[in-house]
């Protein structure tokens, strides 16, 4: 269970080996694929990669449950095994946007932008904290990004005219999901680009970034803001494995609204195989 358990940058390493290699010449295209290789237009490999993902997911799932019920040292009404009965997702939104927010003053020399919480603040019901938590800080992170990209200017501005990241929780008795709604004003994403931003081989950080972030992964340092790319397909994979989803609405010049849709554990059957 831990020796595998840095896959998922050891594959997002491959797909920016990949990338240079085409790059600087040293692989010159794919049959098929004139002028090079187009990633997020490799629909074969990305059925693969989300094959082999939420293989991975429903592998580590399995295992990481039987080694939480035989390895916990005093019971615990609220846990069976990985699994919180009461997972308060107020809780975890403030723990991401916690982790973001260090990300992001590390990234634009101490700002951030605030993370307003509204809804449900007082719901629970049963999942995998470590898997919604994954989530969240990914959608809050590049909540941030978008926004202080679009309107940070220099470390003398006011922070408080950076605009906020707001998270929603709903729920309702009739409800068929807990549904959780992300949403900034960091310009939006063009439409031409919707698509991409489900490839694991897609990325907007540079070259270097991606370097350094397999720099620091390799000696254990913190993650960047802007990572290898794979973030928003892996996060869908997790919500999609109990019977949610994730979707992304986009409104450019404005900015983008995350729906994380999510099951109470007990209402579907895992996809095992």
């Amino acid at each position: 269970y831990q020796k595998h358990s840095n896959v998922l940058i050891q594959m997002a390493q491959g797909a920016f080996e990949l990338r240079e290699a085409v790059k600087t010449g040293q692989i010159q295209g794919i049959s098929g694929l004139s002028g090079g290789i187009e990633f997020e237009r490799m629909d074969e490999c990305h059925s693969f990669l989300d094959r082999f993902y939420m293989s991975r997911i429903g592998i580590r799932v399995l295992a990481g449950q039987y080694l939480a019920l035989r390895h916990q040292q005093s019971p615990d009404d609220n846990y069976i095994g990985m699994i919180c009965l009461d997972t308060s997702p107020y809780e975890l939104v403030q723990h991401a946007a916690s982790d973001a927010t260090i990300m992001c003053r590390r990234d634009y020399h101490g700002f951030a932008p605030d993370v307003r919480i509204d809804g449900r603040t007082d719901l629970t019901f049963p999942y995998l904290p470590t898997h919604l938590h994954y989530i969240l800080l990914e959608l809050i992170k590049n909540a941030m990004r978008a926004t202080m990209e679009k309107h940070f200017r220099d470390h003398l501005m006011d922070e408080d005219d950076i605009p906020p990241v707001t998270v929603i929780i709903a729920d309702g008795t009739d409800n068929e999901d807990v549904i959780i709604k992300v949403a900034d004003v960091g310009g939006g994403i063009p439409r031409s680009q919707m698509d991409k931003i489900w490839s694991y081989l897609f990325t907007t950080a540079s070259a270097s970034v991606q370097e350094d972030f397999i720099s620091d992964m390799d000696h254990g340092k913190d993650s960047p803001l802007a990572g290898l790319g794979y973030g928003l397909p892996i996060s869908r994979s997790y919500a999609r494995y109990f019977g949610g989803d994730l979707d992304i609405m986009s409104m450019e010049g404005y900015g983008t609204d995350a729906f994380v849709y999510l099951t109470r554990l007990g209402n579907y059957r895992e996809p095992l195989l």
